[in-house]
């Protein structure tokens, strides 16, 4: 029974990884801009279609003909290699088995530099607006950016593969003193849950310990003192916006091998996200990423085959019950400031 629970303790912490990713971006551009920013999903879902491309490219093939070689009709045999493996040998077959993380690389600039654009092109002018015409305005730009990707790559998911030496599964057990082989665990979603935790160690590292970091964190609790001061905030919360973008898009590059992209996985995840954000606090960094897991884990607690013979279905709505009794309770979520929320 021990290994049961802790397995599904395990699955709770891969999708929590995933909702408190995608919440932090969420929050980070709540917490500066003040913008209820509903197209935050679709730029999870651009970065999954970043590893989508840039594999699409790494396969290009080339076609050679080997007249030493015969098809069963009498042909010369046509040998296909993908172009970077004939061009890099050894090395480019590394990149195609590898294509989902060498992919980040691409993705970090393509991410930045969407994130950017959206926040200057569109979102700064509804920074005093009502938020229901920001949630207006940025779902449709999902919806936008999900027609784009459904006209380009079409409706059906595109099954992006692990690299080969990373597709077994890890003897956690052994690892605790258990036996062997009794409890174990796909390496990928270990993978995922590790590289979850650098990127968010790494934001709340940037935010706590650089200069920009903390000239941030001062203009998200006054932006106007801090724009008294002479520093340019609005500057500065543009590269947050643009570094959101790119922790939603790195989010999505990684989850790929996990969930097949297609054009309405920002939707899926992009509700989830809210009602993540929404209990841990409106605002709150640590909130969102503490909301993340914590609902992850009940979620796969509750898909328990045991639970859903006594409450049908309960894995399906337990992430919003949670969020009704915690806004009845608490109002301005776990961690969330004094007054947000609550008039």
């Amino acid at each position: 029974m021990f290994e049961v629970i802790f397995l599904q303790f395990l699955n709770g912490l891969d999708k929590g990884a995933a909702y408190a990713l995608i919440a932090l971006g969420l929050t980070l551009v709540f917490g500066t801009l003040g913008v209820v920013n509903f197209a935050h999903g679709a730029l999870f879902m651009l970065g999954a279609f970043c590893a989508v491309m840039f594999r699409q490219f790494l396969t290009l093939e080339t076609v050679t003909i080997d007249p030493t070689q015969t098809s069963p009709w009498g042909a010369p045999l046509e040998i296909r290699t993908p172009l970077v493996q004939a061009w890099f040998g050894d090395f480019g077959a590394v990149l195609v088995n590898y294509s989902v993380p060498f992919s980040i690389l691409i993705t970090i600039p393509i991410m930045l530099l969407v994130g950017i654009a959206l926040e200057r092109g569109i979102i700064k002018h509804f920074y005093k607006r009502p938020h229901a015409e920001q949630i207006l305005v940025t779902f449709g730009l999902a919806i936008v950016a999900q027609e784009v990707i459904k006209s380009i790559f079409g409706p059906n998911p595109i099954p992006q593969p692990m690299p080969t030496d990373l597709r077994g599964a890890a003897d956690i057990g052994s690892w605790i003193g258990f036996q062997a082989n009794v409890i174990t665990y796909p390496l990928w979603r270990l993978i995922y849950f590790l590289f979850s935790v650098i990127i968010i160690g790494g934001v709340f590292a940037f935010l706590q310990f650089t200069t920009f970091g903390m000239v941030v964190r001062a203009g998200m609790a006054d932006r106007e003192t801090v724009g008294l001061l002479g520093i340019n905030i609005d500057r500065r919360f543009t590269i947050m916006f643009g570094l959101a973008a790119v922790v939603a898009g790195m989010a999505g590059v990684m989850y790929t091998p996990l969930l097949p992209p297609n054009y309405h996985l920002g939707m899926d995840f992009l509700v989830l996200s809210f009602v993540v954000v929404v209990v841990g606090g409106m605002g709150s960094l640590p909130g969102a990423v503490a909301a993340g897991f914590l609902l992850g884990i009940l979620q796969s607690f509750a898909s328990m085959t045991q639970i859903k013979a006594i409450v049908p279905g309960i894995d399906q709505i337990i992430i919003y019950l949670v969020a009704v009794v915690i806004l009845l309770v608490r109002p301005r979520g776990l961690m969330g400031r004094r007054g947000v929320m609550e008039n």
